[in-house]
């Protein structure tokens, strides 16, 4: 047999390429690759699928690459999210227990709110109406409760019982790997698109000129959307850097554990954190919008005024965690659109390209529904099968800002002068 020499003669093919192997990448291909979740949910699957990402699953770069993830179904008034995110915890909880990979801690989620009405008070409602467990907790409640949270300046605290969170990197790995056991390809590649014909995108290229053919591309690239869509993508997604610090109670001080404290969020303060699991520390993240950020050669290392941003909202909100070490730093980024919707959509040029990111600081939890989504998207289900008529949100094109949790910027400085 004559050896090819044509680079097009090398490619792969696939009937589905999926590029980016981060949480929406990775839930797309396993769905894809293994079909729906269940007898009466008989979608997907039978079809050759290959997941390329440029440098592994769960890598530092990724933004579902840090430890732990809030899953909770609090979103306001908006009840299709919520509805998305106990669908979620469903197939996160499943999956846990087929692949015998521990990925959710049901510590709860607490959210500090500012005030009797806006974001906690509506979500409050929205989950007495469909059913999803809360209390509203009174400050004093909150500290009989959890004695180490100072709750002064809070409204009333709402508590999701049921939520808690995922292991984030953990649980990309064990996707991956249950895509690949359902018989999916995986590669590591740094892809860009290549070729195309008309309406149709024919294939991706690595700066080899290894190539990958496919009937149909999912760009789930996360904070590299922008750059290799630079054009369809534009500032529809803005990449910002995030940090996180990981302090150390004290000698035999089990106050702080996941299984006594819950995970929490505070959007006035603009901090969120985790208790300490795996005994690595309480983590707490700065959740004012960071200064713009790549994710490919910006340096992950913390700033001393991160630092005392912290430290300053410990003092004021856990103040026994106030003077404790810093054990450990990172830096994330989001990869945010202005209404804080997910992107997915169509390539603007080629029928064939779908264009999946912009998770918003609330992305990872809803990575089994997107990739559930997605996939019917490509199998021409309205909505993607998931009911309802909510495919604008999604859309690629111009957005009008939206406000929430997870989005404060300098609301720090307005509600506590101490910042």
């Amino acid at each position: 047999m004559p050896v090819p020499t044509d680079p097009a003669d090398l490619a792969v093919h696939s009937d589905v390429c999926v590029v980016g192997a981060g949480v929406m990448g990775a839930w797309t291909a396993f769905w894809a690759q293994a079909g729906g979740a269940g007898p009466d949910e008989d979608w997907g699957g039978g079809r050759s699928v290959t997941l390329l990402d440029a440098w592994g699953a769960g890598h530092l770069r990724a933004t579902s690459s840090e430890e732990h993830r809030i899953i909770r179904s609090a979103h306001g008034p908006d009840r299709f999210y919520a509805r998305w995110a106990r669908r979620a915890l469903r197939h996160w909880e499943r999956f846990a227990d087929e692949w015998n990979v521990p990925l959710f801690h049901a510590s709860g989620v607490l959210w500090f709110a500012s005030a009797a009405t806006g974001w906690e008070a509506d979500s409050e409602a929205t989950l007495r109406s469909l059913g999803i467990p809360v209390e509203r907790l009174d400050p004093a409640a909150i500290s009989a409760r959890w004695p180490v949270i100072d709750p002064a300046g809070a409204a009333f605290g709402l508590f999701e019982p049921e939520a808690g969170f995922l292991m984030a990197r953990r649980g990309v790995a064990a996707t991956v790997a249950a895509f690949q056991r359902a018989g999916g390809a995986y590669a590591l590649a740094a892809v860009r698109p290549g070729r195309s014909d008309g309406r149709r995108l024919l294939e991706v290229v690595d700066q080899a000129g290894r190539r990958w053919s496919a009937g149909t591309f999912v760009f789930a690239a996360g904070p590299w959307l922008p750059k290799l869509f630079p054009e369809a993508v534009g500032d529809l997604v803005t990449v910002t850097r995030q940090p996180v610090f990981y302090l150390g109670p004290g000698e035999g001080d089990s106050r702080w554990r996941w299984n006594v404290l819950p995970a929490w969020s505070d959007d006035a303060g603009g901090c969120y954190g985790i208790p300490s699991v795996d005994d690595r520390g309480f983590k707490i993240g700065i959740d004012r919008v960071g200064p713009r950020f790549d994710p490919s050669n910006g340096e992950r290392m913390a700033d001393p005024d991160d630092l005392r941003l912290a430290r300053a909202f410990l003092r004021r909100r856990f103040p026994g965690l106030a003077g404790r070490p810093v054990l450990e730093t990172r830096v994330c980024q989001y990869e945010s659109t202005p209404d804080r919707h997910f992107l997915i959509d169509r390539h603007p040029d080629w029928d064939n390209a779908w264009l999946v990111g912009g998770g918003s600081g609330h992305g990872f939890k809803h990575g089994p529904c997107i990739g559930e989504y997605v996939v019917g998207r490509l199998d021409g289900l309205p909505s993607g099968g998931q009911g309802g008529d909510d495919e604008d949100r999604f859309r690629l094109g111009p957005r009008a800002a939206q406000r929430g949790p997870h989005l404060s910027s300098d609301t720090m400085a307005e509600a506590w002068p101490l910042f």
